[in-house]
């Protein structure tokens, strides 16, 4: 069997946002008790992150290596059609991928305990990014 659906979050710029809870109630919906949940964002400059999900200080630092390994307006990029923050965001969004797979056991996907499904958003402003959760089994 296989159940897909699509969420829309708003995000006010650069930062990570949880959306375990509309994840888990696409797995909820599907009735799928075991099998894989697909969880994509269609965009090239926001990604999926699972990530500790108890201290937020955790993606406070996330972001702050981010901010040092690809800064914005590095004279190196070529392409800043969008602003200094362009090509900063696909490259984060390629090193931390668009896309995340987790088991489904028991009509749930099997996080840890600490773990949260987080989309991150490597653009500076405001941007309404999409989600597409395809969940596969029995």
């Amino acid at each position: 069997m296989i159940h897909q659906a699509q969420f829309e979050i708003q995000c006010r710029g650069r930062g990570t946002y949880a959306i375990t809870p509309q994840v888990e109630e696409i797995v909820a919906q599907s009735g799928i008790r075991t099998g894989l949940c697909h969880v994509f964002t269609h965009h090239t400059s926001a990604s999926l992150i699972l990530c500790e999900n108890a201290d937020p200080d955790v993606r406070h630092d996330l972001e702050t290596f981010m901010i040092r390994l690809v800064p914005d307006g590095d004279p190196v990029y070529q392409h800043s059609m969008e602003g200094p923050d362009d090509m900063p965001a696909h490259i984060r969004a390629i090193l931390t991928n668009m896309d995340l797979t987790l088991p489904v056991t028991n009509g749930r996907c099997a996080r840890g305990t600490w773990q949260g499904i987080y989309l991150w958003e490597h653009r500076t402003a405001a941007h309404r990014r999409s989600v597409t959760v395809t969940v596969q089994g029995e």
